[in-house]
């Protein structure tokens, strides 16, 4: 099976496209973001929270000094 993306310039065109799924031709499905995509936003929010943490221990040990 292959992958495409199509962009649709012609209303007319989403109409020919919706007849070929009906026929089993082809499959549509909206645009998700990957998993991947998904996992590096989520590794991204805790980093940004562990440095968050970290820069301010180091600010009060450096305030306490």
């Amino acid at each position: 099976m292959e992958t495409i993306r199509v962009e649709i310039l012609n209303p007319k065109a989403k109409n020919l496209l919706r007849e070929l799924a009906e026929l089993n031709l082809i499959k549509i499905s909206k645009e998700e973001k990957s998993d991947f995509t998904q996992l590096l936003k989520k590794i991204r929010a805790n980093s940004t929270d562990e440095i968050s943490l970290e820069v301010e221990e180091i600010r009060k040990s450096r305030n306490e000094k």
